[in-house]
């Protein structure tokens, strides 16, 4: 029987398994859906189906830098535990490397590495470690020099933060501390220009009632929202925020002073919005000895 794309497709969305596993089964079942279903799960090939549906909110950032070009990916995993496999971090690493060769996540997903496509290479992770894995995003920094940095590494290049920084002038020693704030400190954009209307309006509001508890004149008032505001900036701005290393300046000032101009960054936290379930050890424990 001749096998088609549709039937690929169609085992592929019931089991999770890869492209030319779900090809192989239906080849070595004469195109049996059914069959080739269970020939699947006798492999171990199928597992990821039943996985797909846990919260992965766990795993890894890793960070690839090249040529003015700079990579943050994320992979989750459903535990910590798997972020220190050694066999994972080999995948992320190089999911990582090939993301320098792509614009956006859904691309990466598509890229080969070791012979397949990302996507596929993850169901097959899925199936032999056991946990429900996803390529969840790619960030990029592009500038004369970006340099990178990793907080919390649990092996070279990656850990629960990472962080990439772009600079016009200036050299890596800059680069990694201006990077190292930015791990610390989390700013919410670049400069007072780059943040979101919607964060400025709801700030002003919320500035501008408390002012208005003072009782003072209007005139008044409207110069405490003014001081407030730029306060506001300066704590939520990467270029205004006081430099950790040396709060006497600002990021700005300190990278001036090292002759560059910051002209980008990112900041990527493993499981950053994702809503995890909480459950006690106890209970996870448990759930694991029951098979579940």
């Amino acid at each position: 029987m001749a096998i088609t794309a549709a039937m690929v497709k169609e085992l592929r969305e019931t089991t999770g398994a890869g492209m030319m596993d779900a090809k192989k089964a239906l080849t070595e079942n004469d195109g049996n859906m059914e069959a080739a279903q269970d020939w699947l799960r006798t492999k171990g090939l199928a597992k990821a189906a039943k996985k797909s549906g846990r919260v992965a909110a766990e795993g890894l950032v890793a960070v690839a830098v090249r040529e003015g070009k700079g990579v943050a990916v994320e992979v989750n995993s459903e535990t910590d535990f798997v972020g220190k496999n050694e066999e994972f971090q080999n995948m992320v690493r190089k999911i990582a490397a090939a993301g320098l060769g792509v614009d956006s996540t859904e691309e990466l997903n598509n890229a080969v590495v070791d012979g397949k496509p990302v996507s596929e290479l993850l169901t097959d992770a899925i199936a032999k470690i056991g946990e429900n894995m996803t390529l969840r995003r790619l960030v990029k920094v592009e500038a004369p020099l970006v340099v990178s940095y990793v907080h919390n590494a649990a092996a070279e290049g990656m850990g629960k933060i990472g962080v990439l920084v772009g600079l016009e002038g200036g050299d890596e020693e800059i680069g990694r501390q201006i990077a190292m704030h930015v791990a610390a400190t989390a700013p919410a954009s670049l400069g007072q220009e780059d943040l979101d209307p919607a964060l400025i309006e709801r700030e002003k509001q919320v500035l501008t009632e408390q002012a208005r508890e003072s009782g003072k004149p209007e005139a008044v008032i409207e110069k405490m929202i003014e001081g407030r505001m730029k306060k506001f900036f300066e704590e939520v701005t990467l270029l205004g925020q006081k430099f950790v290393i040396n709060p006497d300046v600002t990021v700005e000032e300190a990278a001036k002073a090292a002759g560059a101009k910051v002209v980008g960054f990112a900041r990527v936290v493993v499981g950053e919005g994702i809503e995890k379930k909480e459950e006690d050890f106890a209970a996870e424990v448990a759930k694991t000895l029951g098979g579940n």
